[in-house]
């Protein structure tokens, strides 16, 4: 199991109870049990947790994830309440912080596709599936779909991988009703997701969603919306005008990153067992402005 290269102390905050610290966010629980959510600009490849942070990331993940929060209100509620600083926290907490509802988390990774790339190419070269669903002949490394599939994974702990599951199995684990109903949601929002994309100039390949029972929604727990959604960090955003299936796509993510560690550049084994070297600078503010450009083609809104 790999994690983090130096993993960083978290901000002790009157009033606050930390949680736990993930690959991206620091998570506590307030006074009134609601949790407040910190995205820093940590950045995660290869199962490891960085060195080296993308300044602005957390503040981007987090407005964007607002703005697709509200994108989405017609079909999911989400835990969102506030974004409000609490009290004596760090001045560089603004920006990055949401104070959400405690939900009583599915064990899920909802994940959507609607191109071939990542996990499910690799089933889909080996066995022609993806998660156990049959796809046709003649697909090729981002491929768009015959339409938009749901396939779930199994949430890991930092350093070790989702692993992809059958909705059979899904079904088994938590259900065949709260599975119909997590189907359902999650391609219902990547559709939307999806078009809303494609109107600005981008492809949204896949995503994976989050989602929690609110069980203080009233006399029937609400499935909700949680954690980030909609991100770099958790999606794959690719610009239209370059789309070209049978080759990687250019990316709205850390895929550059990605390209660097894995090339001679680095110096790195990432088979080995040394972590991960500092980011050179140029990687780090290439890697920004992907996610800058991101933000700003979707929302419409200059950053800043």
């Amino acid at each position: 199991m790999t994690g983090f290269v130096e993993k960083p102390e978290p901000a002790q905050v009157p009033g606050l109870e930390h949680l736990h610290t993930g690959k991206v966010r620091d998570l506590y629980r307030n006074q009134d049990g609601h949790l407040v959510m910190v995205a820093s600009d940590r950045l995660s490849a290869f199962d490891w947790v960085l060195p080296t942070e993308i300044p602005d990331k957390g503040r981007i993940l987090t407005r964007l994830s607002l703005w697709w929060f509200e994108q989405l209100t017609d079909l999911l509620p989400n835990h969102v309440i506030s974004t409000d600083v609490p009290a004596g926290a760090p001045a560089d907490w603004e920006g990055r912080t949401m104070i959400c509802r405690s939900l009583r988390m599915v064990p899920v990774e909802c994940v959507a596709r609607g191109y071939l790339a990542g996990s499910g190419l690799v089933e889909y070269e080996e066995s022609r599936t993806v998660c156990g669903l049959a796809l046709p002949d003649g697909l090729e490394n981002g491929s768009e779909l015959p339409g938009s599939i749901f396939t779930p994974a199994t949430k890991a702990a930092v350093g070790e991988h989702d692993e992809n599951v059958s909705y059979e199995e899904m079904a088994r684990q938590i259900g065949p009703e709260t599975a119909a109903e997590l189907r359902q949601s999650t391609l219902a929002a990547y559709d939307k997701a999806r078009d809303i994309a494609r109107e600005r100039g981008i492809i949204l390949a896949d995503t994976k969603f989050e989602f929690g029972w609110d069980d203080a929604a009233g006399a029937e727990p609400r499935l909700t919306l949680a954690d980030e959604v909609l991100t770099p960090d958790s999606s794959r955003f690719w610009p239209a005008d370059q789309w070209q299936p049978g080759r990687s796509q250019p990316s709205f993510d850390k895929q550059y990153v990605r390209d660097w560690l894995a090339s001679p550049a680095s110096g790195w084994d990432r088979n080995g067992e040394q972590p991960p070297p500092p980011l050179p600078e140029d990687v780090v503010e290439a890697t920004r402005a992907r996610y800058v450009e991101a933000y700003e083609r979707l929302t419409g809104v200059p950053w800043s």
